[in-house]
């Protein structure tokens, strides 16, 4: 294990959520790909098996940090502005992908799908019982979430990939906050500050009626 690996909290990542929204309930975009860097640690921590979803993220955070730092980047300090912006000027595809299929809505979108799914896994870890199977809690949180925007070969091909994951309690250990029970405890501390950054978002698109962007 490299010092990089050593080093990793996961503890840390989830309270960097924490630091994404401001007073007025708004999403700092820099804040929020950063926390979502610090996930990608975590999941290629875990080996290969959440490539699948790691190697996406990257491609979305690669897509977001290009707008973010270009001409129109005082349009992407918040998700609101973003939001804004994009529909504002017409620069979302809201029936199919065709003139704008990188646009800043449907590639935040796509990490707010898959936020809701680590969400999901992580609180299933944390309330389920010790002999509880990782690869059936993380199934259950990616067939109530992702698996509906995925074809059926890579729902397949990704609940098989799950048989692969470790036990709960060596899931837990891979956290580096202590022992199981601590990292449980760490999860009831640091859960909701994910939560809240989904809700907001969540509520956001579903104003603008964007949760079912192509």
């Amino acid at each position: 294990m490299d010092d990089l690996e050593s080093e990793f909290n996961l503890k840390v990542v989830l309270v960097s959520f924490k630091q994404c929204v401001n007073e007025k309930e708004e999403v700092l975009l820099d804040h929020y790909l950063a926390s979502w860097r610090g996930l990608v640690r975590f999941l290629n921590s875990l080996g290969t098996i959440f490539s699948f979803i790691s190697k996406d993220v990257v491609a979305k955070l690669q897509i977001m940090q290009q707008l973010c730092g270009g001409p129109q980047r005082e349009h992407y300090g918040t998700l609101q502005a973003m939001v804004a912006y994009e529909v504002g000027s017409q620069l979302v595809d809201l029936e199919r992908r065709s003139r704008h299929p990188d646009s800043g809505c449907r590639t935040v979108l796509r990490l707010h799908r898959a936020l809701h799914w680590l969400q999901l896994f992580l609180e299933g870890v944390r309330t389920s019982p010790e002999d509880a199977r990782t690869a059936t809690l993380c199934t259950d949180s990616y067939n109530a979430s992702l698996a509906a925007y995925h074809p059926w070969i890579i729902r397949r091909a990704v609940t098989v990939a799950f048989c692969a994951l470790p036990t709960r309690k060596v899931f837990l250990e891979t956290m580096n906050v202590g022992s199981p029970e601590q990292a449980v405890e760490m999860l009831g501390e640091a859960l909701p500050f994910i939560e809240r950054v989904y809700d907001i978002s969540q509520r956001l698109y579903a104003e603008h009626a964007l949760l079912d962007l192509p």
